[in-house]
């Protein structure tokens, strides 16, 4: 092999290694979005709950109305602000749920308005995603999100909370 062949395939590995690692950048994040801003979640928190787990009937209402699926147009906005939220253990079909409001502090309207909530087990491991949206949010207006939550109360020790949205 010559030293012009070894020099070539030195610079190939060199150009296959680099698009490599480029292409995967973007499959690792989780929770990239539109410009690959990440969302800045806060922290929650769960005082000590003791509820029953969803009957078959109430499970099947839950997943109906529950969200899992993130809008990929939504993005970290500054003109939207996430102004409390909280745990809160419904005695009906929703069961666990994390409910708040969040305020567009701008002056225009926000197309979509996306609040994603993650939940962890006490061992910290992310037992699930879920999600409430809502459209058309005028500047200086609230809105008050419910996001149900299918895992157990039981299970769930922690969570965090992101909004994300889309200008008109």
């Amino acid at each position: 092999m010559t030293r012009h062949d070894s020099r070539s395939r030195r610079r190939l590995l060199v150009a296959f290694g680099t698009g490599s690692a480029v292409a995967l950048g973007g499959c690792l994040g989780d929770e990239s979005s539109i410009g690959g801003d990440a969302p800045a979640y806060e922290d929650g928190v769960i005082e000590d709950v003791d509820g029953e787990e969803r009957s078959a009937e109430e499970m099947s209402a839950a997943e109906a109305v529950a969200e899992t699926e993130t809008n990929e147009s939504v993005t970290p906005l500054d003109g939207l602000s996430l102004r409390d939220h909280e745990f809160v253990l419904e005695d009906d079909f929703r069961g666990s749920t994390v409910q708040g409001t969040v305020e567009n502090t701008g002056d225009g309207r926000i197309q979509l308005v996306e609040v994603r909530v993650r939940v962890y087990d006490d061992e910290g491991a992310q037992l699930g995603r879920y999600l409430a949206s809502t459209g058309d949010l005028d500047g200086g207006r609230v809105w008050e999100f419910e996001v149900v939550v299918l895992e157990s109360p039981d299970d769930v020790a922690d969570y965090d909370v992101a909004v994300l949205g889309t200008p008109t």
